[in-house]
């Protein structure tokens, strides 16, 4: 599948829409997970050499088509500043005069961040007008959020059907990078799964049966699992005991987990083991963190509930890639549909 790559774009001087992702866990106007924000940064460069006029464009949190303070991306702009090194001009709305004007006040070494597109019904909706309103200001769409890309939405397709549209460069990292776990992995290869919602995770649990020599299973979907007593092939590894009221995995549990994913080649992580917001929960999550970045093999995390493990444990450096994508991640893998990846190509 050959999709159309920012590289290949006319961008010179261009007015350009930049979908990505600062959907974040913020605390007292911090980002917990600065990771999102800094996955901009390439793509953003890169328009800034060509002289383009680009306005970020993302959502944030779940304020259902209603505008409030609470879900204002006006709380991030000083933040994604110091993260992208980048001077930013907050516009208070993304559709219409302001955002008009705002382009064509932009300066040179400045950029804008358009207020959260989720503030319109009409973006989850895929609302035709609404994705029109959203192109009206802009002569391109770059696309650079992989973990929305699984969404058919107004800010992720809707506008990449009437505007020129291309990956940028994080996408196309991200692309690369998913297709060696899904398609080249290197035996022996291990997949380990967290975090909740076991509906979710049975398609890729099925996917890695079929091409990974282990899945390790953890987190409240172990436990699910358990509970509804659902069969999987041995290649599925439940746990063996657990912590307290099943809170996370147990000492057992971990040393076996360990010892398989000591001799891995390739690794695919996503989702913690414990409750991981609770210090004494998040011993099973770290140690086999440990476990990975000691095993030395070429390994792929994601999901925001991981990514928080990672960076704090300062292991961001350590693993191989970090995936922005966490739901994204799971439907890639299990060959679900990615409009957004879709209407690129």
């Amino acid at each position: 599948m050959e999709i159309k790559r920012i590289q290949d774009m006319d961008l010179a001087g261009k007015k350009v829409l930049l979908r990505v992702d600062f959907n974040v866990a913020i605390e007292d106007g911090v980002a917990k997970e600065s990771f999102k924000i800094a996955a901009a940064k390439e793509t953003l460069d890169y328009l800034l050499n060509k002289k383009c006029k680009v306005a970020m464009l993302t959502h944030f949190g779940r304020p259902n088509g209603v505008a409030s303070v609470e879900f204002s991306l006006g709380q991030l702009k000083e933040e994604a500043e110091n993260i992208l090194a980048a001077k930013i001009k907050f516009i208070p709305d993304c559709v219409g005069e302001q955002v008009t004007n705002g382009l064509d006040e932009l300066a040179a070494d400045e950029v804008l961040l358009l207020e959260n597109v989720r503030f319109y019904a009409g973006d989850e909706a895929n609302d035709v007008e609404f994705a029109k309103s959203l192109a009206e200001n802009f002569e391109v769409f770059v696309q650079d959020a992989f973990s929305v890309c699984h969404r058919d939405q107004a800010s992720v397709t809707g506008v990449a059907k009437i505007l020129p549209s291309c990956a940028g460069l994080r996408l196309l990292e991200e692309i690369h990078e998913m297709t060696i776990i899904k398609e080249h992995p290197v035996s022996p290869a291990v997949a380990i799964i967290g975090g909740a919602k076991i509906e979710t995770k049975i398609p890729v649990i099925k996917f890695f049966e079929e091409k990974y020599d282990y899945i390790l299973v953890g987190g409240k979907i172990a436990n699910e699992a358990l509970d509804q007593k659902i069969q999987f092939s041995e290649k599925v590894i439940l746990p063996l005991d657990f912590v307290d009221d099943r809170l996370d995995i147990g000492s057992k549990t971990v040393e076996k987990f360990k010892e398989i994913i000591a001799g891995a080649k390739t690794i695919a992580w996503n989702g913690p083991t414990g409750k991981f917001e609770e210090e004494k929960y998040a011993k099973s999550s770290n140690e086999i963190l440990q476990a990975v970045i000691a095993s030395g093999a070429f390994s792929l995390v994601g999901g925001g509930e991981t990514i928080e493990i990672l960076e704090k444990n300062g292991a961001m450096d350590a693993v191989t890639f970090v995936s922005t994508g966490g739901g994204a991640m799971l439907d890639y893998l299990a060959g679900s549909s990615m409009p957004g990846i879709d209407v690129l190509v």
